[in-house]
């Protein structure tokens, strides 16, 4: 069972994630659906699991860099391990309803 600092942190990283965006697609990375799972684990590691909308992104180096970076400067958080998965692949299904009006999915 997840403590409330653990929540608290999760809720924080969900935001910082909310600031990070694909290059080429003006949404951010967790409404566009790359985030497939944020583990806070006690002591305040952070494990996110996240893919890329495609393996060939030009963001394939940059962005975990971007996002490890960002979630390190999230208070509480004593550390980021990001696993880059291709399976499952990422599709347009995996965006939020607010992504797909942003890009007038709808």
């Amino acid at each position: 069972m997840e403590s409330i600092n653990e929540l608290v942190i999760e809720a924080q990283v969900l935001d910082t994630l909310r600031t990070c965006f694909d290059p080429e697609i003006p949404v951010n990375i967790y409404d566009l659906g790359l985030i497939y799972n944020v583990n806070v684990e006690e002591g305040g590691g952070v494990a996110i699991t996240m893919t890329l909308t495609s393996p060939h992104c030009p963001a394939v180096q940059s962005l975990p860099a971007e996002i490890e970076e960002k979630v390190k400067g999230v208070s509480g958080v004593s550390g980021v391990k990001i696993d880059l998965v291709w399976d499952p692949p990422w599709d347009s299904s995996k965006m939020s309803e607010a992504a797909r009006l942003q890009l007038g999915m709808m």
